[in-house]
C-alpha cells in the first residue's frame, strides 16, 4: 500500500502554527520533537486517516518569502468534514478567516479560508 504521510507547510513559528492548527482548526498535535540543530520535527493532523502536516520553521530569506504563499494563491489544502454548518461555525467562533461565504456546489458545501499565514484552504463537505 502506498499513501502520502504527511504534507509541508513552511511557517514563521512553531508556536503559533501549533496554537493555531490545534487551536482554530482543531487538529490535534502528533509530535513535536527537538532536532539536534534547533530545529523540531512538528507533525498536526486533522483527525485519524489522511496525511499529516508537518509544520517546517522556514530557513533563510528564500523559504520565509513562501510562508503564507507557498501554493501561489491557489487553495492548496482542503479539510473535509462531515458536517459543515458545524465546523465553519467552530471556525468562526476560533477567529479563523473566511474568503467568502459559504456555497453549495455539486461536489459539496465549501467554503475558502486562510491560515495564520494566508495560505489558502477549502473547508468542505464532500456531496453524498
Amino acid at each position: 500500500m502506498r499513501r502520502i504521510a504527511l504534507v509541508t507547510l513552511v511557517v514563521d513559528d512553531y508556536d503559533e502554527a501549533i496554537r493555531f492548527y490545534t487551536e482554530a482548526l482543531g487538529f490535534r498535535l502528533v509530535e513535536d520533537t527537538p532536532r539536534p540543530d534547533g530545529s523540531r520535527w512538528v507533525v498536526v493532523a486533522a483527525g485519524d486517516q489522511g496525511a499529516g502536516v508537518l509544520l517546517a520553521r522556514a530557513k533563510g530569506d528564500g523559504q520565509r518569502a513562501r510562508v503564507g504563499d507557498q501554493t501561489g494563491g491557489r487553495v492548496g489544502f482542503f479539510l473535509h468534514t462531515d458536517d459543515f454548518a458545524r465546523g465553519h461555525a467552530r471556525m468562526l467562533a476560533a477567529g479563523v478567516t473566511f474568503l467568502e461565504e459559504p456555497r453549495h456546489e455539486p461536489y459539496g458545501s465549501v467554503a475558502v479560508f486562510q491560515d495564520l499565514y494566508g495560505n489558502r484552504w477549502d473547508l468542505l463537505q464532500p456531496a453524498g
